[in-house]
């Protein structure tokens, strides 16, 4: 693959660009592109009324002018709050909470089964995203059955649904580098060529980022630099900002700068996912317990890339990128992710409504007894066991027992022993 360049600028070609300042149809041009946020490769190939090394000089004039700067270490990153980002927080901030708790209200069921689907979720989408070969039905299954991992690919998942679970009950807890040494460790736990490497930070300058065909995508700090730049990380996500940085903006901007130091060995995608996620909670961001984004990224994974690439190659002799473009690439996953949920709900809430006639159908199932009923009518051919119903429903072991057994009683289900388990089989009528 070719890395993403941007033209060098000139004296000669800015005056250039200067003189479209107050044409009004340049200037509204360069506003559109600037509002969408285009880097240089998206934008050359364009058909455009003018050179468009051009139009990128006016684009970046105008860029300078509004931006923000953040010094980290010995870098200065600036970045742009375009006003898609700003109705992006806004409605983080004022309605999504609302509509998800309406959802939730809605369906007058166990909130608890829903943040264990999302947790499940965002395990599996994170390891994906960083190789683990294997598909979401099979991983979903796995966790669901609480069953051991067969491969380092399924141990990797198991890892990260364990640290999400951890990251929820650590939320109110300051984030330190001890912390993000745990979370590591939890994360490649048995998965890593060397043991050594779990939990700690590398102590070599041999890792660097490589595309599949071996082009260098980026080089991290050399390795004495770690610990003094994830202490100011630390202090970073903690301190109260003399420059307020909005929590959302602040999360994505962890998740950049862990990837961009690349302080471990191996596992610090999956890190930096995991400390942005924390750092939401920790705010107050409850809904993202809610919302599976790293789903999201798994499915735009060459997005993903280029938002670390054009961050890093959009720089001048004065920064060392542009953070805007990974802001946009994260906040449009949130988006997605925050719609996904709903979406999700909405349909759970006609699946409720179906359930409700089972209930007044058989006269004698409670809410969760018919939604475990529905589960089996989706999917008739496939057994469910009691571990399954109670990490599902997050409900007790004698719960799901007493609920698998009373479908039983009422004959919709079959009871078969499958070695020292049962197995319930949805009982076909002949």
């Amino acid at each position: 693959m070719k890395l993403p360049i941007v033209p060098d600028y000139s004296k000669e070609t800015l005056e250039e660009a200067g003189k479209f300042l107050h044409e009004d149809k340049i200037a509204e041009l360069a506003h559109r592109y600037n509002e969408r946020y285009l880097h240089w490769e998206e934008l050359k190939h364009r058909k455009l009324p003018l050179d468009p090394f051009i139009v990128w000089n006016l684009m970046k004039v105008s860029r300078e002018l509004k931006a923000k700067s953040l010094e980290f270490g010995d870098w200065i990153f600036k970045y742009n709050l375009i006003d898609e980002f700003q109705e992006k927080l806004h409605i983080l901030d004022k309605s999504a909470a609302g509509n998800l708790l309406s959802s939730l209200d809605a369906l007058q069921d166990n909130r608890r089964k829903y943040i264990i689907n999302s947790l499940m979720e965002e395990a599996i989408a994170s390891s994906q995203i960083e190789g683990a070969a294997t598909t979401r039905e099979i991983a979903k299954r796995m966790l669901q059955e609480n069953r051991k991992p067969k491969n380092k690919d399924e141990k990797m998942i198991v890892n990260n649904y364990d640290t999400v679970k951890h990251i929820v009950d650590l939320k109110n807890e300051a984030i330190t580098p001890e912390k993000i040494l745990e979370i590591h460790r939890m994360i490649t736990n048995g998965t890593l060529e060397k043991t050594e490497y779990e939990g700690n930070f590398r102590e070599n300058n041999e890792i660097a980022v490589y595309s599949h065909d071996g082009t260098l995508l980026h080089k991290p700090v050399e390795y004495p630099e770690i610990p003094k730049l994830i202490d100011e990380l630390c202090d970073f996500a903690s301190s109260k900002d003399e420059n307020f940085i909005h929590p959302v903006i602040k999360g994505i901007i962890i998740h950049f700068l862990v990837g961009y130091i690349h302080p471990f060995n191996d596992g610090n995608g999956r890190t930096a996912r995991a400390l942005f996620y924390w750092h939401l909670l920790k705010n107050d961001y409850w809904l993202f317990e809610y919302m599976a984004v790293s789903r999201v990224i798994n499915n735009s994974k060459k997005q993903y890339r280029n938002a670390y690439l054009y961050t890093e190659s959009d720089r001048t002799p004065n920064d060392s990128g542009d953070l805007t473009y990974f802001l946009k690439y994260n906040l449009d996953c949130i988006q997605k992710a925050l719609d996904d949920i709903l979406e999700y709900l909405e349909r759970k809430q006609k699946e409720q409504s179906q359930a409700l006639r089972i209930i007044t159908e058989s006269g004698n199932l409670t809410l969760r007894q018919a939604e475990i009923l529905k589960q089996f009518l989706k999917q008739p051919e496939k057994p469910v066991t009691i571990k399954e119903i109670v990490t599902t429903y997050s409900v007790a072991y004698a719960t799901a027992r007493s609920d698998l057994f009373h479908l039983e009683e009422m004959g919709y289900v079959e009871k078969r022993k499958a070695g020292k388990e049962f197995i319930f089989i949805f009982k076909k009528v002949d």
